[in-house]
C-alpha cells in the first residue's frame, strides 16, 4: 500500500501548524502546538508502518508472510503516552502560572504565623551537637527504663 496522499498532506499541515503555534509565548499556545505535533508525529508512524496484514501470531507456516508489523504499532502507542504525560505537565505549569499570576505582588510566600517573633541571634535557633548527643543518649535511658 502506498501512503495515501491526504495524509501525507495532512501531517505535513500538523507538523507546520503545531511548530507555528509552539513558537508563541504563550503555555497556551505551547500546549496546543505540541498536541499537534504528536498527532502529526502519530500520522508519520501510521503511514510509514506498510500494509495491512493479519495479526502477528506466528504458527510456523507459510502464512506468516502475510503478518502485519508490530513494532509501528508499539511505536503509536508510545508517543501517544509520552504526549499525554507531556500534555499533563504543560497543564500543569499553565495552572501554576495562572495561580501566580492571580496572587499578583504578593508572589508564592505564605504568610509566616510567627512573622513578629524573630530570634536575636542564629545560636537560639540551632543546638550544638553535644545536646542532640544528650537528648538522645536520654531518650535511649528512658527507652531502657520503660523495658524492665
Amino acid at each position: 500500500m502506498s501512503a495515501s496522499l491526504t495524509l501525507v498532506v495532512l501531517m505535513a499541515v500538523l507538523y507546520a501548524a503545531g511548530v507555528y503555534i509552539m513558537l508563541e509565548r504563550s503555555l497556551t499556545r505551547v500546549l496546543i502546538g505540541f498536541v499537534l505535533v504528536g498527532n502529526a508525529t502519530n500520522l508519520l508512524i501510521f503511514i510509514m508502518s506498510g500494509r495491512p496484514g493479519s495479526s502477528p501470531i506466528i504458527t510456523g507456516t507459510a502464512l506468516d508472510a502475510g503478518m502485519a508489523d508490530p513494532v509501528p504499532q508499539v511505536l503509536m502507542l508510545t508517543a501517544i503516552v509520552i504526549n499525554f504525560g507531556i500534555t499533563a505537565l504543560i497543564l500543569a505549569l499553565i495552572y501554576r502560572s495562572w495561580w501566580l499570576a492571580r496572587l499578583g505582588d504578593e508572589g508564592d510566600d505564605l504568610a509566616d504565623e510567627h512573622a513578629g517573633e524573630t530570634a536575636s541571634s542564629s545560636e537560639e535557633n540551632f543546638r550544638s551537637s553535644s545536646e542532640d548527643d544528650a537528648a538522645v543518649q536520654a531518650s535511649l535511658d528512658a527507652g531502657e527504663e520503660e523495658a524492665r
